[in-house]
């Protein structure tokens, strides 16, 4: 049996995305209910996602290796003469199911009713990579399903020396080729015309297979790819010799045993280097806007109306104005970070970054396939845990999904950012930089520490992955990527943060001991102080027992950008007069860390980043985690990211002050 060769795979699917920021949004239009249904289907990095995001205009996550789509995207797509429902299915080479994921794609074009199935299947085909990518299709044509093949890499193939044929190749399949590069949105007209044809014409009979034997899978397997290569044969030319290209000649140094991490870690250290150090000013600027103009216009708004010094103004300016406002003043740092990471994404480094970074998870004994869902937690959680379904076993699985909450999303980069500037501004990229590292750190000790104690009999497997050719980056590309990430923190901004902002202040506003009435309340007196005073013991021997960091962390488990809204409404709330700038809110932070540590400031915050790293990171992670792993599996995994937290934090500090 001649089956796809293991290891890396090479060159591949030209979209680009980095890893997806916190609960990111991925809609597009509807289509009209009782459409026609048309799926796309493909191999793992052909570009199918891109070419769904090219004729639908929506915003599907992408990226440069298996597991990006778990889940169907569903758009509405405008066909010459209708109207379709639009399909993008998890990629699969083949309708021979090992995951969750592939299981789904068989369900919906094989095994599901007839009635069911979709009207038309596009199956989108790497030109470079032919005899792999249409294995699929040979089990596709066994069925007598419409089909239509989007052929994508062309310029790949081409710079390999390879020709295709789409003539020949569509006469030798018995189904439409259409040649398109769904990255620079070329050809999407001609795929939808070709597909307006074949829901106008009837189905295919299924294709001749011959004489074999149906219940021997090698033998029905062996007669698949010699129609595959008969196909490729016909259709295609290629050098004797393939020629070594750019690509090939700089991963073997970027790909080395020894080169490849150090480079790796220099590029993420320049990376972090360049965002703080060019954010942080921006920082300064907004948060001075919504500290002076915007705090003052909205104050002089509510005096025009009689509502001078009411809770409601109260509210506004330090419940919304200041939570919302400080979370706000990031944007810059999220653009700056979210465009680098798209940058590197688009050249093609980020997947050569997972082939590093692999060896060393299979040096400590995971699975070489499971460290690409933590790549996606880098970027948010909650779809690095949906990801994990791309592993065939379920002790994998959740073994993954266990880990995953180790990897420090984007969120927490909000409060690494504002930590690191306030105590160490002239190191503030390295810090940041340290707490990734420490992520990666805490992956490895953690899954070493599950795999000899729970899961000592989970094997090993080679991660297979497709690595796309180096290119430059496209601005549009660059763009739809960053604004993507940026609009899902917005969204976050604009959502759950404003009700947690909400939560705050009226537990702020309630007096927990004195007369103060409603929204009059000291900070100190009220019943969000004696609520987090309730729980700052907890936190003491860590040295941030002060009760506006204690509350902070707690708020923190709804979101970790809540951390940042915490802080700025617990000191707008206290000194109502000052406008809560950046700088204001340093000066806080060095009084609360400075009086909580007993002179072991810098001690106590490297213990407080090392707890907010390790404790869980959202709800919404948690409610991924009981969607994927169940209610047992999640609660093991909560007590574990807590307590780590706490024995963590607490060495750090305690050694800490020790040295210092």
């Amino acid at each position: 049996m001649r089956v796809p060769s293991a290891g890396v795979r090479r060159p591949n699917d030209r979209t680009s995305a980095a890893t997806p920021s916190c609960h990111s949004d991925g809609s597009a239009p509807a289509a009209a209910p009782g459409s026609p249904v048309v799926a796309l289907v493909g191999p793992p990095n052909s570009g199918k996602s891109t070419l769904f995001n090219a004729v639908t205009g929506g915003r599907r996550t992408v990226g440069n290796w298996p597991g990006t789509t778990v889940e169907t995207g569903r758009a509405a797509w405008q066909l010459p003469d209708r109207e379709v429902e639009l399909l993008d299915l998890p990629g699969a080479y083949s309708l021979d199911a090992h995951s969750p994921d592939e299981q789904l794609t068989r369900d919906l074009l094989i095994d599901g009713p007839v009635v069911e199935r979709p009207a038309v299947v596009v199956v989108v085909v790497d030109a470079a990579h032919l005899s792999r990518s249409l294995y699929l299709v040979a089990q596709l044509r066994e069925v007598g399903q419409r089909l239509v093949v989007a052929l994508t890499m062309g310029d790949v193939a081409e710079g390999r020396g390879i020709g295709v044929d789409s003539a020949v190749l569509a006469g030798q399949l018995g189904v439409p080729v259409v040649p398109l590069d769904p990255r620079r949105r070329e050809g999407g007209r001609r795929l939808a015309a070709t597909v307006s044809q074949a829901l106008a014409g009837p189905a295919r009979g299924p294709r001749a297979v011959g004489e074999r034997d149906a219940s021997d899978e090698l033998a029905v397997a062996d007669e698949r790819f010699a129609w595959v290569e008969a196909a490729v044969g016909a259709a295609t030319s290629s050098p004797a010799e393939p020629p070594t290209t750019f690509s090939d000649r700089l991963d073997r140094w970027l790909t080395a045993r020894f080169v490849g991490p150090v480079a790796f870690l220099a590029v993420m250290w320049a990376v972090f280097e360049m965002t703080t150090a060019v954010a942080v000013p921006v920082q300064d600027l907004v948060g001075n806007f919504f500290a002076g103009p915007v705090t003052a216009a909205v104050e002089t708004a509510f005096a025009g109306v009689g509502l001078g010094d009411s809770w409601v103004q109260m509210f506004v300016v330090d419940g919304l104005v200041a939570g919302v406002g400080m979370l706000l003043t990031f944007v810059p740092l999220m653009v700056i970070m979210f465009a680098l990471l798209a940058l590197l994404e688009d050249s093609g480094y980020l997947a050569r970054a997972a082939v590093v970074t692999d060896r060393l998870m299979r040096a400590v004994g995971l699975p070489g396939k499971a460290f690409l869902p933590l790549v996606v937690g880098f970027g948010c959680n909650v779809p690095a845990i949906s990801a994990t379904r791309i592993l065939p076993s379920a002790r994998h699985r959740v073994m993954t999904a266990l880990l995953v909450p180790f990897t420090s999303c984007s969120a927490r980069l909000t409060v690494y950012v504002m930590v690191a500037a306030t105590f160490f501004p002239r190191h503030a990229g390295t810090v940041v930089f340290g707490m990734y590292l420490l992520s990666i750190a805490l992956i490895v000790v953690v899954g070493l520490g599950l795999r000899r104690t729970l899961w000592r009999a989970v094997g090993e497997e080679p991660l297979v992955l497709d690595l796309p050719p180096y290119q430059r980056p496209t601005l549009r590309l660059t763009a739809s990527v960053t604004w993507l990430r940026v609009r899902g923190f917005l969204r976050t901004a604009g959502g759950i943060i404003v009700a947690t902002v909400t939560v705050v202040w009226l537990l702020q506003a309630v007096p927990a001991q004195g007369g103060a009435a409603f929204g009059h309340v000291p900070p100190d007196d009220s019943l969000f102080a004696a609520l987090a005073r309730l729980v700052a013991p907890v936190f003491a021997p860590l040295g941030f027992g002060d009760w506006h960091t204690c509350s902070a962390l707690v708020v923190g488990f709804v979101a970790k950008e809540a951390v940042i809204t915490s802080w700025a409404q617990t000191y707008a709330a206290a000194d109502p007069t000052a406008g809560q700038s950046p700088v204001e809110l340093q000066g806080h932070l060095h009084a609360a860390f400075a009086a909580s540590a007993g002179g072991a400031t810098v001690a106590a915050v490297f213990a407080f980043l090392v707890f907010l790293l390790a404790y869980t990171p959202c709800v919404a992670t948690v409610a991924t985690q009981l969607r994927e792993i169940g209610a047992r599996w999640t609660a093991f995994g909560i007590a574990l990211q807590v307590s780590l937290a706490w024995a963590l934090g607490l060495a750090v500090f305690q050694v800490g002050r020790l040295l210092g």
